[in-house]
């Protein structure tokens, strides 16, 4: 009982009551909701004024008769990947108590983990929903780029983030998806369609794993290399720290009380040039076509969701653990395509690894009905149902 007391505790940064009586949902620190303060996980912003109305995420979740039950905790100005929160409390892997939630949408993760809702709502500008829903065991996705509206998130403007969702098993993703996009409209597949696997070199262990699970039930389409995946992992992080740094490089010069790695980010991210940012873009330019390309011959392409095994809060510590833990995740914020990840365990272990599929822009509900088939048919893919 203890430990589930400080999952809710360190999972919500506010319990609210708002909307109707259909599904329970859980809203990132970042997004706005009337009467609350959006702190951003950050004690540097704890005493903003309260949000004067819902962000339009948060209103269409409302107009879908959801209840609103709280605002989730989230690495600081979401400018991490452990889910780490010195302020607020770092939310608790529910499954993994030793291992990190995952970041910056943690606490969504967690709520979501923990059955405190249906479904969370976060944010990903490089991973921040994709990595944590691996972390915990759970489906996320990144939708297109531009889908969801972004009007009341935090930062304002970003040419990376989108709004997410969490969920427990496939169905509920979909439904999920139909409750913050009013445009969603649900498809259905079957076995024929066509996917590819990238080629990428995640560690032994989680590649072997990989290749056996989806080889198990899958239309073998074989491998294909992708121009510039790595290269775009690259051009993501200089484009994020560098947007990062306009939204939040005030704080830096008004000595606002920030966490010592977020103040070392901010500060490095202050020193990247425009030459630097503009060769991001063309890489930006050059990835996209090879994913818009690859897109025409499939109709969604495969990847590990993440390269090795999540670290423990511990191994965390050193910053060298985390940062590779995007590594084929971030590439799809730079290119804008929408991307699931489906959780799988480890054998004999049981441990969270996952796969991740992306689809054509704008071709959301197709990959959701993907991603729903992949669930009921391959034995690796871990869901529950609730």
């Amino acid at each position: 009982m203890a430990l589930l007391a400080q999952i809710e505790d360190n999972a919500l940064v506010q319990s609210l009551d708002l909307g109707g009586a259909g599904l329970r949902v859980a809203v990132k620190d970042c997004i706005d909701i009337s009467g609350a303060v959006s702190a951003c996980g950050s004690k540097a912003l704890q005493s903003s004024a309260p949000a004067r109305q819902h962000a339009d995420v948060v209103a269409a979740a409302v107009a879908s008769d959801c209840k609103i039950i709280g605002k989730t905790n989230m690495h600081e100005l979401a400018f991490g990947m452990t889910g780490v929160n010195n302020t607020f409390g770092t939310p608790v892997n529910p499954r993994w108590p030793d291992l990190i939630p995952g970041g910056s949408s943690s606490g969504s993760a967690v709520a979501t983990a923990a059955g405190l809702c249906d479904f969370a709502v976060g944010t990903d500008t490089g991973g921040s929903v994709r990595q944590p829903a691996i972390c915990c065991g759970l489906f996320g996705i990144k939708p297109t780029f531009g889908r969801i509206s972004r009007a009341g998130c935090h930062p304002a403007k970003s040419s990376l983030d989108c709004v997410g969702v969490f969920a427990r098993n496939a169905q509920m993703l979909t439904q999920a998806m139909c409750a913050i996009d009013p445009t969603f409209a649900p498809s259905t597949v079957s076995s024929a369609f066509r996917l590819a696997r990238v080629k990428c070199d995640p560690d032994k262990a989680i590649g072997d794993m990989l290749i056996y699970a989806i080889m198990d039930g899958l239309p073998d389409a074989g491998y294909i290399s992708l121009p510039f995946l790595e290269e775009a992992f690259d051009a993501g992080m200089t484009i994020m720290a560098a947007e990062a740094a306009v939204a939040y490089g005030h704080l830096v010069d008004a000595g606002a009380p920030l966490g010592a790695d977020i103040q070392h980010r901010l500060e490095k991210a202050r020193s990247i040039t425009s030459a630097q940012i503009n060769a991001a873009e063309k890489l930006r330019d050059q990835f996209t076509t090879a994913v818009d390309s690859a897109l025409t011959q499939f109709d969604a392409l495969i990847t590990p969701a993440l390269p090795q095994l999540p670290p423990s809060l511990r191994q965390a510590k050193d910053p060298a653990t985390v940062l590779p833990l995007t590594k084929f995740l971030r590439p799809f914020n730079l290119s804008g395509h929408p991307a699931i990840v489906l959780p799988i365990l480890t054998v004999p272990d049981g441990l969270p690894a996952g796969i991740q599929i992306i689809g054509r822009k704008g071709d959301d509900a197709r990959l959701c009905a993907i991603a729903e088939w992949m669930a009921k048919t391959l034995p690796a893919i871990h869901q529950e149902d609730f």
